[in-house]
């Protein structure tokens, strides 16, 4: 489980106001540098970029919702201010405050703000609510709200997205009634332009050998991440029930997700929950999370407490991962991500495997009407949003590289690779952190 617990009472932290500073940075390009640097990505190429800008020179509220695959996303958008020469606020999880002064610094002087994830935090919301009401600067908020890892598909979107937008809406219709409240969804695809053999294969070969395997260098990529995630899978079955189960690896994975989630629910929430395993994880930890930051559990309960924030945390990465990813249409990109998932699940640590070329999409504008219809099965803001994403995420699919089999597996191995590949979570990790003094200053690598 990664480091995103803050043992403190949560402070709102805010925004930097400054403008001169973040224009200067974006004008020199120094994220855009500081990516090629780090994380490999060669180029940004950002699309309909004017649909933005005419929304902001209409005096309009304008709440930008990109996808989130991976942590590389909020820098990557610099791109975006570079080509506008626009300056945006953004919602952040508190935890990424709480590295170095200069991070947390940067944070806040481009735009940044904290939010409490675990918990309600009024101020956040109504700082992003001032922001649209006012139109003073574009608000970024991801529509997923924590990184996937899955670029081609649009997981549970955060409903507070439509309550922020509606209420600022609903201001801006009493004090300028010309004026409106706008989502710009935005699509983020990234591209593998790498050498296979030279980045993604040696970190499949240690996967492997983690696992006791000898490396699979005769076998297909995809029949290779197939037996591994079923090896994971079995391991985390034997953890929890036992023993490994039988079936096909979707059902396998659901029930996984449901022996961790439905035990914690009982016991915090009184009763099994349905609905998105996002809003369910952060029900839990509402309940589980905030004695703990206020120091008041003892030892004993505080490691409790983690276990199950622990189980939480890896509900939310089995469940995160897609049925039919690796079936038709498999792409390099695919194959990337999961090998990319397997070594952060495995680890803890997620270094990028690149190098990539991005593509930012900016999507036409959709109005935020005031009011809802109480009477439509889904919130109609959020089903917007999200046919918008997912019809540009399915588009731009088709940039991605197609995987040519060099060995073929047989196709019902194909067809239960496609249900599913379950997420890990290594003990040593939970240990550390529930072996950690209570008053440790908690940092991240999210």
């Amino acid at each position: 489980m990664q480091n995103i617990f803050i043992e403190r009472n949560y402070q709102f932290i805010p925004p930097i106001r400054s403008r001169w500073f973040p224009s200067l940075v974006n004008r020199l390009g120094f994220f855009p540098w500081y990516l090629r640097r780090t994380a490999g990505v060669r180029k940004c190429q950002v699309l309909h970029a004017d649909r933005l800008l005419e929304s902001v020179r209409a005096g309009h509220g304008v709440l930008v919702t990109p996808n989130h695959p991976t942590t590389l996303d909020p820098l990557l958008l610099s791109n975006l201010a570079h080509e506008t020469g626009l300056l945006f606020y953004a919602m952040a999880s508190w935890h990424l405050f709480h590295g170095s002064w200069l991070e947390r610094n940067c944070i806040r002087m481009m735009g940044g703000f904290s939010v409490y994830r675990e918990g309600l935090d009024r101020q956040a919301i109504d700082m992003a609510i001032d922001t649209l009401a006012a139109a003073e600067r574009p608000l970024v908020v991801f529509a997923e709200g924590t990184a996937t890892r899955t670029n081609d598909r649009l997981s549970e979107m955060l409903d507070g997205i439509s309550f922020i937008a509606r209420t600022a809406a609903k201001r801006r219709a009493k004090q300028e009634p010309a004026k409106r409240v706008v989502v710009h969804p935005i699509a983020i695809k990234y591209k593998f332009v790498g050498d296979m053999d030279k980045t993604v294969v040696p970190v499949l070969e240690r996967l492997e050998r983690r696992l006791t395997f000898r490396p699979m260098s005769s076998v297909d990529l995809v029949e290779r991440l197939r037996r591994i995630g079923t090896a994971l899978l079995a391991l985390k079955e034997i953890e929890y029930f036992g023993e490994p189960r039988q079936g096909r690896l979707r059902d396998r994975q659901a029930g996984l997700v449901e022996r961790l989630m439905q035990p914690l629910e009982q016991e915090w929430l009184g009763r099994p929950q349905s609905g998105g395993i996002v809003t369910r994880v952060k029900n839990l930890r509402m309940k589980i999370f905030p004695e703990i930051a206020r120091g008041e559990v003892d030892a004993a309960e505080r490691d409790r407490r983690f276990r199950h924030l622990a189980d939480t945390y890896l509900a939310q990465q089995v469940a995160f991962y897609p049925t039919g990813y690796l079936d038709s249409g498999v792409t390099i990109e695919r194959i990337v991500e999961t090998v990319h998932r397997f070594e952060e699940d495995m680890t803890d640590e997620s270094p990028m495997l690149g190098p990539l070329d991005a593509i930012i999409e900016v999507l036409p504008a959709i109005d935020v009407e005031p009011g809802r219809d109480r009477g439509a099965e889904s919130d109609p803001l959020m089903a917007k949003i999200g046919a918008s994403l997912q019809e540009a995420l399915d588009r731009l699919a088709l940039e991605g590289t197609p995987y040519r089999s060099g060995e073929t597996p047989a196709p019902h191995r194909i067809s239960e690779m496609s249900d599913a590949i379950p997420s890990f979570e290594t003990r040593s990790s939970v240990a550390e952190r529930a072996s950690q003094p209570s008053a440790a200053e908690a940092t991240t690598t999210d």
